[in-house]
């Protein structure tokens, strides 16, 4: 069995029976990237939100390391598109609420947090507020709290889509270098995306949604040498195939 698996997985809006997610089913195996992509609207962030345990579904079943999720769980961190940080906590607080469950004391929470943030190019901003900060900077808080807590599966919901495409390309680069470190590197992640490039510049597998009620198109390897150069063929052969798959 992998690492993950998100099994048969049904979910319609209770308020209007509108079907979203028609028996979703893919895996990641230990130390795999996954980005799920598909059209605007088709239940990409509902899917992650179910695989947080935030939603429950109607039917199917997400399985984590042998364990059922059924609600929010230690072992899963959550990077969300709009940031979610609490504006009157100071950047270094926000990222101790990670540690929040951890049995810690606090000089070692703040230890902790602060060489993540340090490790996310954020030194000098340990006290100043998410007001303060940019767009990039504030995901990069975002980044620190979700990997402050060592999770065993990270979910991204479209990270870096609120970002202007220089600022969004930097934290990319920063990402992959922070999950190089094995102290860091959750076991799997799965990431949202609307960006095809992106997607085959980051991940190990991309799982193709069609548009709602969603199903699987295709699940598809990236067997490319990193770092990848998006100017590459072989990386223009990927993107062509998952276009194609899409124009279907």
């Amino acid at each position: 069995m992998a690492f993950l698996n998100v099994e048969k997985i049904n979910f319609a809006y209770p308020k209007s029976g509108l079907t979203v997610l028609d028996g979703i089913s893919f895996s990641a195996n230990e130390l795999e990237f996954v980005s799920i992509i598909g059209p605007s609207g088709c239940g990409k962030s509902t899917l992650l939100r179910i695989m947080a345990g935030l939603i429950k579904a109607d039917s199917g079943s997400v399985v984590l390391a042998g364990k059922k999720i059924n609600g929010p769980s230690s072992s899963i961190s959550f990077v969300f598109q709009d940031f979610a940080l609490l504006p009157w906590l100071s950047n270094l607080e926000n990222v101790k609420i990670g540690l929040a469950s951890k049995p810690m004391t606090e000089d070692e929470r703040e230890k902790t947090a602060l060489e993540m943030l340090y490790k996310l190019e954020l030194k000098g901003f340990e006290d100043a507020y998410p007001n303060l900060l940019s767009g990039g900077m504030k995901q990069r808080v975002g980044l620190a709290r979700a990997l402050v807590s060592n999770p065993i599966l990270l979910l991204m919901d479209e990270p870096f889509s609120s970002l202007d495409e220089l600022t969004a390309n930097s934290l990319r680069k920063t990402v992959v270098e922070v999950l190089k470190d094995k102290k860091t590197l959750p076991k799997a992640i799965v990431m949202v995306s609307h960006n095809i490039e992106e997607a085959v510049e980051m991940s190990d597998k991309i799982v193709v949604l069609s548009n709602k009620p969603a199903v699987v198109k295709k699940v598809l390897e990236v067997r490319i040498k990193r770092p990848r150069d998006r100017g590459s063929r072989e990386f223009r052969k990927k993107v062509n195939e998952i276009y194609s798959i899409f124009a279907e």
